[in-house]
């Protein structure tokens, strides 16, 4: 992890001999919190994640998050600017330096679309859907899975691209299941780390006997395509109205009709979100699918214009 240093003094914290002024907090999760800060050094805008670490396990997940920023170094997944661990009595906490896009995330995006009565495009949908395409595979060459895809931990910069955010659920992407005791540990995992509304519905019951793959990303992605297109998840709602999403998903969603979109894109929601996930397609099977629609796409916009 390096000597990195960190203080924590009259709203200014130093890493890495470099300070950072406090400006203000942004959010936090169920481990960790968010701040906006400045760098002096610099006068960027930088977001410090702090990820709270109970006992050794914490720790080294969260280096294990760091580790996987360092493993990609790609336009549309997120770099790590800078990192430490800071001792805090008997607790420790690792602090993630992150860039801070003003835009926040496709989520923020998503809700203000909703509550002005309006949606994207398809062209902006097909531009977004193939950077975070783009990012997944990136991760899926590498052998690794993201197991935490939604639109929440996706961020817009201000062209528009997205960077895939929240390593921390990353983990290797195949990983094989030979005992109900594997079954349940990993089953008991994703509960923990993998959300609800998101997860794909092979990790709600963890056969004895199978392999879990990188597709489970691929189901997260068609619950995020299909969030830009409707304005929420497919399971949003039910898990709103303490239904079970368990039971929801396994079956394959029913596509809503709509004409604000071609039958392409549809099909391609389609394609993306099927319950056996042995039929589901792998991430460069998606982009071809991409590649075949992103034309069809233009060619409307033209006509409308």
């Amino acid at each position: 992890m390096g000597h990195s240093l960190c203080i924590c003094s009259r709203g200014t914290v130093t890493i890495d001999n470099k300070r950072y002024l406090f400006i203000q907090k942004l959010g936090e999760g169920g481990f960790s919190y968010v701040d906006l800060v400045e760098g002096v050094h610099d006068g960027h805008f930088y977001a410090l994640k702090r990820i709270l670490c109970h006992d050794e396990e914490d720790r080294r997940d969260a280096l294990r998050e760091v580790e996987m920023h360092r493993v990609f170094q790609h336009p549309n997944i997120l770099p790590l600017e800078a990192h430490c661990l800071l001792e805090k009595g008997p607790k420790w906490e690792a602090w993630l330096l992150l860039p801070y896009l003003r835009r926040g995330t496709l989520w923020n995006e998503v809700e203000s679309l909703r509550d002005q009565n309006s949606f994207m495009s398809e062209e902006r949908i097909l531009h977004i859907f193939h950077g975070i395409c783009l990012g997944l595979h990136a991760i899926h060459s590498k052998g690794y899975a993201h197991r935490d895809l939604k639109p929440t931990n996706v961020l817009l910069d201000d062209n528009d691209s997205p960077l895939l955010m929240d390593l921390g659920s990353m983990n290797r992407a195949q990983i094989e299941v030979t005992n109900s005791r594997q079954a349940l540990a990993l089953q008991d995992w994703a509960a923990q780390r993998c959300t609800i509304s998101y997860r794909a519905p092979e990790l709600f019951t963890v056969e004895s006997q199978c392999v879990i793959d990188e597709r489970t990303d691929i189901w997260s992605l068609g619950c995020v395509l299909f969030c830009m297109m409707f304005g929420e998840g497919p399971y949003d709602m039910i898990f709103q109205k303490g239904d079970s999403v368990a039971l929801a998903v396994q079956s394959n969603i029913p596509v809503p009709k709509t004409p604000r979109y071609s039958e392409s894109l549809m099909m391609l929601l389609s394609s993306i979100m099927v319950a056996n996930p042995q039929e589901r397609p792998h991430i460069p099977s998606v982009l071809h699918q991409l590649k075949e629609l992103q034309p069809i796409a233009i060619g409307q916009a033209t006509t409308r214009i």
